[in-house]
């Protein structure tokens, strides 16, 4: 949207997101299998998203790649400590708040990848989603 002259975009939640096409990280290798998403599961997905002529280092599939990621909007990045994303949404916190963003990054321990849509059964998800409410709020009384 920034590179395209929008829709103006206010604030971007992020759970556990996918941010980077690259299987080598620490965490996909630690991560790669018994905590529910998996490493093989993730090229799967990959696969299906970029398709037989996709590009997996295109900074519009592996945004951390982007040339600039100045002049982003706030962010809310929630990550789980047993999930092959870890460590790509901890390194995009980072290279969006060096860049010059309004970044808030939490890593839930002991969570698993999606652990935020467990409601009733986690008191980590409603803390997690009451956290990027707040976020979202705070963006739009700015």
């Amino acid at each position: 949207a920034r590179d395209r002259g929008g829709p103006a975009i206010k604030h971007q939640v992020l759970f556990c997101p996918v941010i980077d096409h690259n299987y080598e990280r620490a965490s996909y290798v630690e991560n790669a299998e018994g905590y529910g998403l998996t490493r093989d599961g993730m090229i799967w997905f990959w696969d299906q998203y970029l398709g037989p002529d996709g590009d997996g280092s295109h900074p519009y599939a592996s945004l951390i790649r982007a040339e600039s990621l100045a002049d982003l909007p706030d962010a809310t990045i929630i990550a789980a400590q047993y999930d092959p994303l870890l460590d790509e949404a901890a390194d995009y916190a980072e290279a969006l708040k060096a860049a010059g963003n309004d970044v808030t990054y939490t890593e839930y321990p002991g969570m698993t990848h999606g652990f935020n849509g467990s409601f009733g059964l986690i008191d980590d998800a409603v803390k997690a989603c009451d956290e990027a409410s707040n976020r979202i709020l705070a963006s739009f009384a700015k």
